[in-house]
C-alpha cells in the first residue's frame, strides 16, 4: 500500500467517524425558537428534559422546541439562570436518551471538537474547531460559576449557542455559548450544566447571595487597625435599600473581611455569596476613617441581571 493511499484511508476513517458522531449524538440536538429570527439549539439532557442557552430564551410563552425526525413540539419553561447562561426546558415529547457525556477536564489546548446545532428536524448542522485556551475555574460577569475555562478558537456561527460541544469520542463535554467572552465561543462544561439544571429543576431559579455593594480594590491606610490585612475593597456604591445599606455600609468604607475571609478582589466576595443563601447572616471587617468595624450584613439574592456583589 503506498503512503498516499494509506493517508487517504486515515482520512477516509476519520471522516467517517465523525459523521457518525454527528448522526449519533444529533439525535440529541434540538432547535428551540424563543426568540425572533434564527432560533437558537439545545440538548435532550434527560427524557423530557432540554437544556439551552439562557440569552437566546426571550420569551416565557409560545416556546417551541425541533426534534430530529419530529417536527416542532411545545415546550414550557422550567427556568434559567443568567450567571451561568443555562435555560431548562420541559419537552414531554423529548422522550430520548441523552447522549453519553464527558469530561470538560480532558480537554487540551490543540484538542479537535465539534459543535452541533439543529435548524431542520431531518438533519443536523455541525462545525469543527480547536480547542484554543483551557483555564481553572472562573465567575462570569453575572456571578455564575464555571467549573473550567474552555474557549473556542473563534466565534459561534448563529444558531449554535445552547448545542453541545462534542469531543472526538463523541462524548458531549459542555453546552456552547457566545454570551460570555466576545468573538469567542466558550462552553458550560457538563458538571457544571448537571449542577444548575439540577437546581433550575427543583427551585425554578438558581440562588446566589447579594450584598449591593460596588466594590474596587484598595489599600488600607497606615495604621488602619487591620495590620493583618495589607489591602482590602474600597466602597463605591451602595444599593438603595440593599442589604449592605441596610447592616449600615457606607460609600467610602474599605472591606477587609467577609465571613472571616479576607477580601483583595470582587471575586473574594463572589466566591463567599456563592455559598450562601438568602437570609444568611454574615460578618464583615471595616475599615472607616481608620478605624476596624464590624457590621452584620444579611444575605439578599441576587437580581438575575446583577453584576455587582
Amino acid at each position: 500500500m503506498t503512503a498516499t493511499k494509506a493517508s487517504l484511508n486515515a482520512l477516509q476513517a476519520v471522516s467517517d467517524q465523525v459523521a457518525n458522531i454527528a448522526e449519533r449524538v444529533g439525535e440529541t440536538v434540538v432547535g428551540v425558537h424563543a426568540r425572533r429570527r434564527i432560533p437558537s439549539s439545545g440538548i435532550v439532557w434527560a427524557r423530557g428534559v432540554v437544556v439551552t442557552s439562557a440569552h437566546t430564551i426571550r420569551r416565557e410563552e409560545g416556546i417551541r422546541v425541533l426534534l430530529a425526525g419530529r417536527g416542532w413540539v411545545d415546550a414550557s419553561l422550567v427556568g434559567r439562570d443568567a450567571g451561568t447562561d443555562l435555560a431548562v426546558l420541559r419537552v414531554p415529547e423529548a422522550a430520548i436518551e441523552p447522549a453519553e457525556r464527558g469530561d470538560a477536564g480532558s480537554l487540551r489546548v490543540g484538542h479537535f471538537a465539534l459543535a452541533l446545532a439543529r435548524f431542520a428536524e431531518s438533519q443536523v448542522s455541525l462545525d469543527y474547531g480547536l480547542v484554543a485556551a483551557v483555564g481553572p475555574t472562573w465567575r462570569t460577569w453575572l456571578g455564575g460559576e464555571i467549573e473550567r475555562l474552555v474557549a473556542l478558537d473563534g466565534g459561534l456561527r448563529p444558531g449554535y449557542s445552547g448545542g453541545p460541544l462534542v469531543d472526538a469520542r463523541g462524548q458531549i463535554v459542555g453546552l456552547c455559548t457566545s454570551a460570555f467572552i466576545r468573538r469567542s465561543g466558550t462552553i458550560i462544561p457538563v458538571g457544571t450544566v448537571g449542577r444548575i439544571t439540577e437546581e433550575l429543576l427543583s427551585h425554578g431559579r438558581v440562588f446566589r447571595g447579594y450584598l449591593g455593594l460596588g466594590l474596587q480594590p484598595a489599600e488600607l491606610p497606615v495604621g488602619a487597625g487591620a495590620a493583618d490585612s495589607s489591602g482590602g475593597l474600597l466602597v463605591a456604591a451602595v444599593q438603595a435599600g440593599g442589604p449592605a445599606e441596610q447592616g449600615g455600609v457606607i460609600v467610602g468604607d474599605i472591606l477587609v473581611s467577609l465571613d472571616g475571609r479576607p477580601c483583595r478582589a470582587a471575586e473574594d466576595v463572589l466566591a463567599v455569596l456563592g455559598r450562601t443563601r438568602p437570609e444568611q447572616v454574615l460578618e464583615a471587617v471595616l475599615v472607616r476613617g481608620g478605624n476596624r468595624r464590624e457590621v452584620t450584613l444579611v444575605v439578599g439574592e441576587r437580581p438575575q441581571r446583577q453584576s455587582c456583589p
